[in-house]
């Protein structure tokens, strides 16, 4: 007699996996990845509480974000607005937004950094 097609190696179940899953706690698992969720959730509440500024033209524009990059305000000193040079104020306000985000995102990486690496890297977090 030849061998029997979709019959599972002889091994020990345990939480349903053939073989076993090295004595793994698959409940103690489950828990611990709710904590870390929580942690990660508690994290990202706290990112949309923080403001950071970001600058450009030696603080003639500031452009302030959450820790979610979301812009909350803008900020141009009158000496920075010339009506004939459209173009460069709207270079600053755009150095500021980027300078502003990228500050933010090396807080949220900061901030969001150890639970994201626990949670196996999490492509696309930041």
């Amino acid at each position: 007699m030849g061998p029997t097609k979709g019959v599972w190696a002889v091994g020990k179940m345990q939480s349903g996996f053939p073989g076993g899953m090295g004595g793994m706690d698959l409940g103690r698992v489950m828990r611990q990845a709710q904590k870390m969720q929580e942690d990660l959730q508690k994290a990202q509440e706290g990112l949309k509480a923080i403001r950071i500024e970001g600058s450009a033209g030696g603080g003639a524009v500031t452009v302030m974000v959450d820790g979610h990059r979301d812009v909350v305000a803008v900020s141009i000193r009158p000496d920075a607005v010339d009506a004939d040079d459209v173009e460069t104020l709207e270079d600053l306000v755009l150095g500021a937004l980027r300078d502003a985000q990228a500050k933010a995102r090396q807080e949220a990486e900061q901030r969001l950094g150890g639970i994201a690496g626990a949670m196996g890297g999490m492509p696309g977090l930041f």
